[in-house]
């Protein structure tokens, strides 16, 4: 479809181009190359490369190849999340090479790096890797980063061989190519204590989005109750306190079994893994939100999404649109119309949510 490949490797490099062909090599469809999408693949190399800089810079006694990979005692619940993660991620990774589905490989690979090392476990361990919790700490945080990052290159080799190659020979007690290394197994695997780290990452995305919804400053920090009649799930969420409070903004943290719900709160429901309980997550908004004010910025928001409604749905209901504009120009209309739908139905329960914190 006219898109020359030299050009596009020359101008966001061969291993975005490698990653972008392999994410859309489906079985049952043709591949239609776009050049914004070989650009978004060029970010995920940026990423990969910062998280290279950011382990290599928190190495430690690492450094010197001294200290290896820390055992089980000595490794925390965010540790042994990230390594039941990992183990997850070569399981579907080997198994979608093996059935030759390459964008299933390649989808799996993204997820677990972007959406799990970089944003979760990265932001979990930097007060470790600061030495807040002691040098032990650091030194196991540390470990644990260096053989999650060697194996997740281990992992992306294959589909971008020029990026892993050359970020793996700056690792520490490397005496191989990556080409040359094992592929990883899947080894461990702590599914209590990851059950376990997932339900307080649960709560920490309900403060987030309520935080969003009512369109709170970046700076402000917010009181959180969590009432949990689970005794497990309830000291989980206790012993990860300072988690909450740091990627959630929060400045005082009550975990109670159960209690009256706090005054101009708004709520949401968290956990619910599997052998975790229910949690129910209130956050007072009084001096932080003006109620009316909020409530009449998301009726103008719905009255603008249901103009832009009605002229998308004006457009599919013309038969000589639907008949005579290009396939993909359609689709990708219905596509708008159903993010149109999804963000008028989150703008509805946003002024639920304003309504309810106001009695």
């Amino acid at each position: 479809n006219v898109i020359y490949p030299l050009m596009m490797m020359e101008r966001y490099v061969t291993d975005a181009f490698r990653f972008n062909l392999a994410a859309l090599a489906a079985h049952v469809r043709d591949i239609k190359l776009a050049e914004e999408r070989i650009a978004g693949y060029r970010n995920f190399c940026n990423k990969i490369w910062n998280l290279a800089r950011f382990t290599l810079m928190n190495l430690g006694s690492h450094a010197n190849g001294e200290g290896g990979a820390p055992d089980d005692s000595r490794l925390d619940m965010a540790d042994r999340w990230i390594l039941t993660r990992l183990s997850v991620c070569v399981e579907e990774v080997s198994g979608a090479i093996d059935g030759y589905e390459f964008d299933e490989a390649a989808r799996a690979l993204y997820r677990f790096v972007w959406n799990e090392l970089c944003d979760w476990y990265v932001e979990l361990i930097k007060l470790d890797l600061r030495g807040e919790h002691g040098e032990e700490r650091k030194l196991a945080a540390s470990g644990v980063l260096l053989s999650v990052f060697a194996d997740t290159l281990k992992l992306l080799h294959p589909f971008m061989p020029f990026i892993t190659e050359e970020l793996y020979s700056y690792l520490p007690g490397v005496e191989k190519m990556v080409s040359q290394e094992q592929y990883p197994k899947a080894e461990k695997v702590f599914e209590s204590e990851a059950a376990e780290m997932e339900c307080v990452m649960d709560v920490i995305r309900a403060v987030r989005n309520i935080r969003t919804e009512m369109n709170l400053a970046q700076d402000a920090r917010t009181e959180c109750v969590c009432y949990v009649k689970d005794e497990k799930t309830r000291a989980a969420i206790i012993g990860s306190a300072e988690h909450i409070k740091l990627l959630a903004k929060v400045k005082d943290l009550v975990v109670e079994e159960s209690g009256e719900r706090p005054g101009d709160s708004v709520s949401a429901i968290a956990g619910g893994q599997e052998g975790m309980g229910a949690v129910e997550v209130f956050i007072p908004l009084k001096g932080l939100v003006d109620f009316d004010v909020e409530e009449k910025r998301l009726g103008k928001e719905i009255d603008k999404v249901m103009k832009e409604r009605h002229s998308v749905e004006g457009k599919l209901a013309n038969a000589d649109f639907v008949s005579k504009a290009p396939q993909e120009v359609v689709e990708k209309e219905r596509a708008r119309l159903c993010a149109i739908l999804e963000k008028k139905t989150k703008l509805e329960a946003g002024i639920e949510r304003v309504r309810s914190a106001r009695g």
